[in-house]
């Protein structure tokens, strides 16, 4: 066992000593420092649960991206979905993470508090069978998510489409992982060396879309999973090809990732959206980033049947958020980190998504003794 320091939640992870011997090779390896971004906000929070961070040589620094879809939700899309939900015509349905995100003004919380039928769904097709039990009533999902999640919206649209719902639509929020990596690497300031890719978002994908960026900006990148064990072993991984001066694709969760992606998913997808250009909270707009309902579909698009209109609003100016999601700073630099900004009262999505940045550091990382 390395002399790597104990730490309450990794000394109970049922492979602490493989977690701890990993650690102990990237310690080995490195010779100068490297600064690597976890795109997943998923594995920021295990990163920030297990301590990996405290396991690794100073020399080796991760930074977190934008890797949460609740998180860079645009502000005036959440508006759009807090309107809906105010209409009494209108049933919004929805992931339950994103009922405390701040709008400009309020969140669908205080909507519901107010009267709107908000219902918290764990899958959209739950409400296209809300929509054909109740025929009478308008039915919207609030799409918010990753390449993960477009899937099952997708088949959501399809499914509406084969029952004949005339009372199901979509307010669409999905965002793309790959245009966004390169947004961050187009910074003339990005201090980013290389990349841990989402496990998640690469089964659906597959990875080959990510050859091309690592050719071009001379960075590596590693498809890592979500335990300590893996999310250490894609560090090394990384942290060898920079040492090594390689910049390639990597597949460090290859039992659950194939280089070609779901290829059924990937036909749902293509078959339901277009591609186009998309606003991220805290990051702008980045071309052909976002899904949006082809033409073939655009029936079941809330925007176009509710007439949708609004203007880009900006996030509050002592919300730092923005710079956390581009791995400019860490959350505890910002601040109104847990004095103005806490899960209770979020200036911004980070702090009250499960997956921010800005939650796994108020959860995990301020409770350290």
């Amino acid at each position: 066992m390395s002399n790597a320091p104990s730490h309450p939640y990794l000394d109970e992870y049922r492979d602490a000593d493989s977690a701890r011997r990993i650690a102990a090779a990237i310690t080995k390896t490195v010779t100068r420092p490297w600064t690597i971004m976890e795109i997943c906000g998923g594995q920021t929070h295990a990163i920030l649960r297990f301590g990996l961070d405290t396991l690794l040589p100073p020399a080796v620094s991760l930074v977190h991206g934008p890797g949460c879809p609740v998180c860079v939700t645009p502000l005036e899309m959440l508006d759009k979905a807090i309107f809906l939900a105010r209409r009494p015509d209108i049933t919004l349905c929805t992931y339950g993470d994103m009922l405390r995100v701040p709008g400009s003004r309020s969140d669908l919380m205080r909507a519901k508090a107010d009267g709107g039928d908000v219902r918290i769904v764990y899958s959209p097709l739950d409400a296209v069978r809300l929509a054909h039990a109740n025929p009478d009533r308008e039915f919207v999902f609030f799409a918010v998510g990753f390449e993960t999640t477009a899937p099952a919206h997708a088949l959501a649209v399809l499914q509406a489409e084969q029952l004949g719902l005339a009372n199901f639509s979509l307010l669409v929020s999905q965002v793309l992982v790959p245009p966004a990596i390169e947004a961050l690497l187009s910074s003339p300031d990005c201090k980013i060396d290389g990349f841990l890719a989402a496990g998640h978002v690469c089964a659906i994908t597959g990875f080959g879309s990510y050859h091309a960026i690592a050719e071009k900006y001379h960075v590596p990148l590693v498809v890592t999973g979500f335990e300590p064990v893996d999310l250490l072993q894609g560090v090394l991984q990384c942290v060898r090809q920079l040492e090594q001066g390689r910049y390639v694709v990597e597949n460090a969760y290859a039992r659950a990732v194939k280089a070609e992606g779901n290829l059924s998913a990937i036909a749902a997808m293509e078959r339901v959206f277009a591609i186009a250009d998309r606003p991220w909270r805290g990051l702008g707009v980045i071309p052909a980033s976002g899904l949006v309902l082809s033409q073939a579909y655009l029936r079941f698009d809330a925007e176009t049947r509710f007439q949708l209109t609004g203007t880009h609003v900006e996030e509050p100016a002592e919300c730092l958020s923005g710079q956390v999601l581009q791995g400019r700073i860490k959350p505890d630099a910002c601040p109104c980190f847990g004095t103005r900004c806490t899960p209770e009262t979020p200036l911004g999505a980070t702090m009250v998504s499960s997956e921010g940045a800005c939650a796994a550091y108020y959860k995990f990382k301020s409770s350290r003794i």
